[in-house]
């Protein structure tokens, strides 16, 4: 996805002042933040451009001080969501266990909320930040990178490189759902998408579109936004245009609940008439009848990774930004059998 400059014309940033003194954004962060282990010639480098460009730290700068508190600051897009409730605890109980406290914030998929929480973080001198971004491109992420903060993205990743990544493999996984679906004889197959330029949501429509072209067999999408009302709503949108459906895909456990809502309400039996599976694996999931069958994400080993890689790097860790992308796993269950002839037809 291409990122969008929103700062001024004519702001002065870390990376022209890199680009100056030819060292990396790194090296300046650590000189603006008086680390030591930065060698003599390029700590000179980098005072004299940064007093040729006449460069300032960003606005968040002077929301902070040289000491940091003992607490993460975690981001996340939906804490209604169980897979983000159940990485937050994870992510507590393993900063608790180091002495650490956590401030939990839900940006509600809102870019606008993640900006202010994003500055709350900064204000408040947090360690480090988890973040789920509802907003991949948004400039504070860069400018807390800027500051030296320790920054992990979870799930989703950001567009600044800086940045470690903990997530699954989002299209290899539903990707292996589209081929255990064929593999029943099923040639019709919707799924239920997550909202464009989040990517997560991306990489799972990317997943589906590649199980179905190795197959020969047409998409049939509609996006549920991640949310309860808009796997409902999806539903709905897919039998209306493509009656011939003999299986959905949803591409997170939210949009299966309101999937199977919808299609309880159109009459329409699973697996008798449609075979079902959803991404997550929420408890949920195999207690609903039938069991669902499902591609389940590591999620309290991802959080475990993601609290790790950020301990590390509130340690002093300056090593290159690690990619840390961990296998779903499909679990099957009741949900899926081979399909009826002639789809669901119904209206």
């Amino acid at each position: 996805m291409k990122s969008i400059s929103t700062r001024p014309r004519g702001r002065t940033t870390i990376g022209d002042v890199a680009a100056r003194a030819e060292v990396s954004q790194a090296t300046v962060s650590r000189v603006l933040n008086g680390v030591e282990n930065v060698q003599e010639e390029y700590r000179r480098r980098v005072l004299e451009a940064i007093k040729e460009l006449d460069y300032e730290p960003n606005r968040l700068a002077s929301n902070l001080r040289r000491s940091r508190v003992a607490m993460l600051g975690v981001v996340v897009s939906d804490i209604e969501n169980p897979h983000f409730t159940e990485a937050v605890r994870a992510v507590e109980d393993a900063a608790f266990a180091r002495g650490y406290r956590v401030l939990v914030c839900n940006t509600d998929e809102s870019a606008e909320k993640q900006r202010e929480y994003l500055k709350l973080l900064a204000a408040e001198r947090v360690a480090g930040v988890i973040l789920t971004p509802s907003e991949a491109a948004a400039p504070e992420v860069t400018e807390l990178l800027d500051l030296g903060m320790a920054v992990v993205a979870f799930d989703r990743a950001v567009t600044d490189p800086r940045a470690d990544l903990v997530a699954a493999k989002n299209a290899e996984g539903v990707e292996a759902a589209v081929a255990h679906l064929a593999e029943l004889g099923h040639r019709s197959i919707g799924l239920v998408a997550g909202p464009p330029n989040i990517t997560s949501g991306d990489e799972r429509r990317d997943g589906y579109l590649r199980g179905l072209a190795t197959r020969g067999l047409e998409p049939a999408i509609a996006d549920g936004g991640f949310r309860i009302d808009g796997g409902r709503r999806a539903v709905g949108e897919l039998l209306d245009a493509h009656p011939e459906l003999t299986a959905m895909i949803f591409a997170n456990n939210l949009m299966t609940l309101g999937g199977l809502h919808g299609l309880s309400a159109r009459g329409v039996q699973v697996p008798a008439d449609l075979s079902v599976i959803g991404v997550d694996d929420p408890f949920w999931a195999a207690l609903v009848s039938p069991p669902l069958t499902t591609l389940g994400q590591p999620v309290r080993e991802m959080a475990s990774c993601a609290v790790e890689l950020l301990f590390r790097r509130i340690d002093g860790d300056v090593s290159e930004p690690e990619r840390i992308i961990l296998d779903l796993e499909l679990r099957s269950r009741s949900s899926c059998q081979p399909p009826r002839s002639g789809g669901i037809g119904r209206g």
